[in-house]
């Protein structure tokens, strides 16, 4: 049973495979015939519906065609009418900018028309003035002095005098204008001559002893150079003669440039005497006290070797150390000066107004007051009363110590000796003059200026009378062919490494580079002490004031406190 239950199925199977495949084949074949006559029936239909559909084509491309004309046409259009409204605006904007030409140039030549009028009316009103009686008076006036001028040339007052004089002159320069000015020379052709060779149109010159009293030499009008005004001079004029303008061109540049009539008397008359041949050293002798000893010494050795410039350098750095020096003086004595005179002012100002309302109180209590307070207030009462008298007597005294400092020798020197033996402030004063004397006989010595001529310089620089007898000494011992180093020595007002360093540099023939190794040790010396002493002196004055002013009030206050507890 089992076998053909397996047959039959294996049979039913086969049977079932070949209907499969048979049909699949069938259904293939049907699939193909069935595509074969579909696409041959669709190409047939495309073959025989073509010429129609090509007739459609044509008919489209025909409208498209069309259509773009009709958009090139509108935008061909738009375009012309944008061209025309750029054109319209070109156009206006031209008629713009030509109405905005010609209005400028009619305002250009509105102006110009102005102008030339303007021009036109101030020569008109040139003309009448320069026609004008007066001015033709004035002008013809100074053309008479002119001509005046020149015939008082062959007159008496042409002689030339023993000294320089002063002339006022009235002249034009090169730029047409007229001006004033004052001239030291020796006669009237002096003074023409020097003018017109400045480029000046003289038209009178003039001399009086009034003149001479008022501008002269020996006038309150005469003014000399001081540190701050030489130092300028030197460095100006040691650049202008490096850089290569000639020595009176320089001096003419420093003339027109200077403001003061004084000072430009002084280098005008410079630019004369370099003019008339003088060398510059001379011409700076000339000139008085305007310019100090050393300098001129210092100038008049340059020109012997021809470093003129470099000279000059020198002599500016020289005087820049001597203000240096100088302006830490006067700040080492500013604090305490200004500490006295506040302390003065203080009690002066107590004893006069404050005083006096104690005196009141104590007279309507009537109780007894100490001693100092007494004093005090008796004091009070003598300088209520007398104070014209009292400062009076204050000013004369003053005035009549600092003549005599002036004029009498020996009370100089007293008084230099007291303060050069106050203790720190008189080792100030030394440093400072040993300072002052080395540098300066340095420079000389360095400047190849012989020692006799140093030493008389160096007496004329200094004034301290200390120190010039010193020179003097040594001026004495040169003479009798001692060395230099003999006037200082065992000298209190000379230190002894002062002295060491002289005496070796006199020994080797370096005197000069010693001066100025001294010059500069004790310069840093100076400077330390001066700065030593302001931070000392300065809580000294101010305990000092205190206790003035603190102990003048408590003499005063303390015994009313006293009687106010007795009562």
């Amino acid at each position: 049973m089992n076998f053909v239950t397996l047959l039959f199925s294996s049979f039913y199977r086969f049977i079932a495979s070949i209907f499969k495949y048979l049909f699949i084949g069938i259904g293939t074949i049907l699939y193909i015939i069935y595509s074969f006559f579909a696409h041959f029936f669709v190409g047939l239909w495309a073959v025989l519906c073509l010429p129609f559909k090509s007739l459609g084509n044509n008919k489209g491309k025909k409208k498209e065609k069309l259509k773009i004309e009709q958009e090139f046409q509108n935008t061909f259009k738009e375009e012309l009418k944008e061209a025309k409204l750029y054109n319209e605006r070109q156009t206006i904007n031209t008629n713009a900018e030509l109405k905005r030409i010609q209005k400028l140039e009619l305002k250009e030549a509105s102006k110009k028309a102005k102008l030339e009028k303007k021009n036109l009316e101030k020569t008109t009103m040139k003309d009448k003035w320069n026609n004008n009686t007066i001015v033709k008076n004035q002008r013809n006036h100074k053309e008479m002095k002119k001509e005046i001028l020149l015939m008082n040339f062959e007159e008496d007052d042409v002689a030339k005098s023993d000294k320089k004089r002063t002339y006022i002159y009235e002249a034009k320069d090169k730029d047409g204008k007229y001006i004033k000015g004052k001239f030291d020379a020796f006669s009237k052709v002096d003074v023409h001559s020097f003018l017109l060779n400045e480029g000046f149109e003289v038209y009178s010159i003039k001399t009086s002893a009034w003149i001479n009293f008022l501008y002269g030499s020996s006038s309150i009008a005469s003014d000399n150079y001081s540190k701050k005004e030489l130092i300028f001079f030197l460095t100006q004029l040691s650049t202008y003669l490096k850089s290569g303008i000639s020595l009176i061109d320089s001096i003419r540049i420093f003339a027109k440039q200077e403001r003061k009539s004084s000072k430009q008397k002084i280098l005008q008359s410079i630019v004369y005497e370099l003019v008339m041949g003088e060398s510059f050293s001379s011409a700076l002798d000339k000139q008085g006290k305007a310019f100090p000893r050393l300098l001129v010494n210092m100038v008049r050795s340059a020109e012997m070797t021809g470093e003129l410039p470099e000279t000059l350098d020198d002599m500016a750095d020289y005087y820049t150390t001597l203000e240096k020096t100088r302006k830490q003086m006067i700040s080492a004595m500013m604090y305490p000066s200004i500490i006295f005179i506040m302390s003065v002012a203080i009690m002066t100002f107590i004893m006069l107004f404050v005083i006096p309302q104690f005196v009141d109180i104590y007279a309507d209590i009537g109780a007894d007051i100490p001693w100092i307070t007494k004093l005090v207030i008796n004091v009070s009462g003598f300088i209520g009363k007398y104070y014209l008298f009292i400062f009076g007597g204050l000013a004369i005294v003053i005035g009549i110590i600092v003549l005599l400092y002036k004029k009498i020798k020996l009370f100089r020197m007293i008084l230099q000796y007291i303060a050069m033996h106050i203790p720190v402030f008189g080792k100030i004063i030394i440093y400072n003059e040993v300072t002052t004397f080395t540098k300066t006989f340095a420079s000389l010595l360095n400047h190849n200026v012989f020692i006799t001529d140093s030493m008389e310089i160096l007496s004329k620089i200094t004034n301290n009378e200390i120190y010039k007898a010193i020179i003097y000494d040594t001026m004495t011992n040169l003479s009798k062919g001692e060395s230099i180093s003999v006037a200082f020595n065992n000298h209190w007002a000379f230190p002894v490494v002062a002295y060491e360093m002289l005496l070796t540099g006199e020994r080797t023939g370096e005197l000069g580079r010693m001066m100025s190794k001294v010059s500069s040790f004790y310069e840093e010396q100076h400077a330390t002490l001066i700065t030593q002493m302001k931070s000392f002196i300065e809580p000294i004055m101010i305990a000092f004031l205190a206790f003035l002013v603190g102990g003048l009030l408590l003499a005063v206050v303390v015994p009313m406190f006293s009687m106010y507890s007795q009562l």
